[in-house]
C-alpha cells in the first residue's frame, strides 16, 4: 500500500466513526429529552395541571387502562381532574426508550398508590408501553397501554 492508500482508508475510517459518534450523540439528547418528558407526564399523573397536560398529550392520544378503558385527550384529562384516577404517588422502574425516526417507544414498570373517587386507597403495578412522537421540537405522548403484573 501507498502512503496515499493508508492516507484514504485512515480518512474513511475517521470519517465513518465520527459520524457514528455524533448520532450516538444525538440518540442520546433524544432519549434524554423524552424521559424528561415521561417524567413530566408522572408529575402531572400525581398533581395534574389541565394546562401543563395539554402540553404534554396528543389531541388524538388513546390512552389505554390495565382495565381495558381506553380514554382519548379529553376523558383523560377530566378523569385525571375530577380524581376519577387519582395517584397519590407513582413510581417507574426498568424504563426503556427506543428512538425510532420522530417517534419513541418508552417501556417501564408502573408502581403507584391510588385514592380514585369514591373507591379505598389502593395501589397499582403495571407494564406500561408509551409512544411518543416528536412534534414542533417537542415530544407528545400520543399513545399508552398498560398490563397488570401478576404476582
Amino acid at each position: 500500500m501507498n502512503r496515499y492508500s493508508v492516507f484514504k482508508s485512515a480518512f474513511i475510517t475517521f470519517l465513518f466513526l465520527a459520524l457514528n459518534l455524533s448520532n450516538a450523540f444525538a440518540q442520546g439528547k433524544e432519549e434524554a429529552e423524552v424521559a424528561n418528558a415521561v417524567e413530566a407526564l408522572r408529575v402531572q399523573l400525581v398533581d395534574p395541571q389541565e394546562n401543563e397536560l395539554s402540553k404534554l398529550v396528543s389531541r388524538d392520544l388513546s390512552y389505554g387502562h390495565s382495565n381495558g378503558l381506553v380514554e382519548d385527550q379529553a376523558t383523560f384529562t377530566a378523569s385525571l381532574m375530577s380524581g376519577k384516577f387519582n395517584f397519590q404517588k407513582i413510581n417507574l422502574t426498568e424504563q426503556t426508550i427506543k428512538i425510532t425516526g420522530d417517534a419513541a417507544i418508552v417501556r417501564h414498570v408502573f408502581t403507584a398508590e391510588t385514592h380514585d373517587a369514591g373507591k379505598s386507597p389502593g395501589s397499582a403495578n403495571l407494564k406500561v408501553l408509551q409512544v411518543w412522537h416528536k412534534q414542533g421540537g417537542k415530544w407528545i405522548l400520543i399513545a399508552r397501554q398498560a398490563v397488570k403484573i401478576t404476582v
